[in-house]
């Protein structure tokens, strides 16, 4: 190779690899510009204040005040950082509104969308509404509304699990859980857990973890946590006949 075509190559090497370096760096810049400076400063601040994740800043309700979905559930922090809210906040000029809930509701909703293939389904043969359900297998309520399986189904609600182990899950409780998701049929295997029949170990590549992290995104705080299908959260448990009265007034 000549000099000439050795100092050629050398220049679309170069070129080649400041291409790269370019692709890299904006690529790294647009995936780290989740915040303008302004709400940076305050998502930097309540991460190191609440040892949490802030995933969105948006404006509250609140004049002068952002709303800060994290991994623990909804904050409100003013703009200048001195001030922090945690709790729901109200319209109550009318009819009373949950704006804290309805601002989760579309969130919530586009997350689930994004794990429902991990979900296990017990599905209605004439669904009408499907609920999405935080369980644990030894929560009392978990395992009375499992016992009404059919008749939610009867009344047109397919019922959808996700897991939320309460005492986290690197505990015996989210083992057990784990095992559920990796059995050979899940469904049966959920039935059998919650029935109190002995449930063989099993490990894989399991979402548990990944369930109870969306969990405190979504604020739960106990189990059965049941998602209304417009991604609004009812309380706790509900008997058949009665969560389908909710559903249809909504």
């Amino acid at each position: 190779m000549t000099g000439k075509k050795i100092f050629k190559w050398l220049l679309l090497v170069s070129a080649a690899l400041l291409t790269s370096a370019y692709f890299v760096v904006s690529t790294a810049s647009e995936s780290t510009a989740k915040f303008d400076p302004e709400q940076q400063v305050l998502a930097d601040k309540l991460n190191a204040l609440l040892n949490t994740e802030v995933i969105t800043l948006t404006p509250s309700p609140i004049q002068g005040f952002y709303q800060a979905l994290t991994d623990a559930g909804v904050f409100y922090i003013s703009s200048d950082g001195a001030l922090l809210i945690q709790g729901k906040v109200y319209n109550i000029d009318g009819q009373p509104k949950d704006l804290t809930e309805s601002a989760m509701a579309g969130e919530r909703l586009k997350r689930l969308a994004a794990v429902e293939d991990s979900m296990i389904s017990y599905p209605a043969k004439n669904e009408k509404y499907v609920v999405t359900i935080f369980t644990d297998i030894d929560c009392g309520y978990c395992r009375k509304l499992h016992s009404q399986m059919e008749e939610y189904n009867d009344l047109g609600i397919t019922v959808r699990y996700l897991a939320y182990p309460r005492s986290g899950p690197n505990s015996p409780s989210g083992d057990t859980i784990a095992s559920v998701w990796c059995a050979d049929n899940p469904a049966q295997a959920m039935t059998n857990a919650k029935s109190g029949k002995a449930l063989k170990k099993a490990k894989c590549d399991n979402p548990v973890a990944q369930h109870y992290k969306l969990g405190g995104v979504f604020g739960v705080r106990g189990t059965p946590a049941i998602i209304r299908p417009n991604g609004e959260m009812l309380g706790g448990y509900l008997p058949p006949r009665q969560l389908l009265a909710t559903l249809e007034q909504q």
